[in-house]
């Protein structure tokens, strides 16, 4: 397991493209969403946990920042940027660790956005048990299409589903965006539209997520990328981009 930091100069959609995978490959990752979907999203108690230094409440349906490394390895990520004084968006914020993250880094508002309300509710719970309730609110949203126009963020943060597919249910749309990425196809068109002068957005994707489709999303919203940070494991890598307008 290991990080790595580079900068890449004039790109302007992802650096890499998607690779495709063999019948092995496809069965465990299917094996790994059967387990994470039925074992993990779709409990129906609510859990205490600790992750990133956080003390967490996370109600049924919502991602566990445990059992995923995407959540820590972000909120790490974020904890190394000076937020001081920024507005920041968190969207689909899950049990709400990154907005939590990004409030511990200065941010001096932030947005916690799920379209999951028990989302919602468990980022609000722990906004207040981690002594951030001043500065970060949670609401209830698909994407960041219920903020009023006028609301502008100097950051955007988000770690969207990784895979296609038709989600279950509620609880699998933190795994599955729908045929095509439909749920967030949106997400960059919406995120240009709220970011102020200068702005940012950093985005955590996996190397198995559609790269080549989010390339096309992010260029069409006129965005230009950055690798910022990689977390390489045995089957996949995690990938974190800053996304800036051209």
């Amino acid at each position: 397991m290991h990080d790595i930091v580079q900068t890449l100069e004039g790109t302007y959609g992802l650096d890499r493209q998607s690779v495709p995978y063999g019948q092995w490959r496809r069965g465990l990752r299917s094996t790994i969403h059967f387990l994470s979907y039925h074992f993990v999203l779709k409990r129906h108690t609510t859990r205490c946990t600790r992750a990133a230094g956080f003390r967490m409440v996370v109600r049924p349906t919502v991602f566990h920042p445990r059992y995923f490394i995407t959540s820590e390895f972000f909120a790490s990520f974020i904890g190394r940027l000076d937020l001081t004084g920024k507005r920041v968006a968190d969207v689909g914020t899950g049990s709400g660790i990154l907005a939590l993250a990004a409030a511990r880094a200065g941010a001096a508002k932030v947005t916690a956005i799920d379209v999951n309300p028990n989302a919602a509710l468990s980022a609000a719970e722990n906004a207040r048990a981690n002594g951030f309730e001043n500065r970060v609110t949670a609401m209830c949203s698909d994407l960041l299409s219920a903020l009023a126009p006028s609301v502008l963020f100097d950051v955007i943060i988000t770690s969207p589903p990784s895979f296609p597919g038709e989600p279950r249910d509620l609880a699998d749309r933190a795994w599955h965006a729908g045929p095509n990425y439909r749920d967030i196809a949106l997400l960059f068109d919406q995120a240009r539209e709220r970011l102020a002068p200068e702005g940012r957005v950093y985005i955590l994707l996996s190397s198995d997520s559609d790269l080549d489709l989010f390339s096309t999303l992010i260029t069409r919203a006129r965005f230009q990328a950055r690798l910022a940070a990689e977390r390489s494991l045995l089957i996949e890598s995690f990938i974190i981009y800053t996304l800036q307008a051209r």
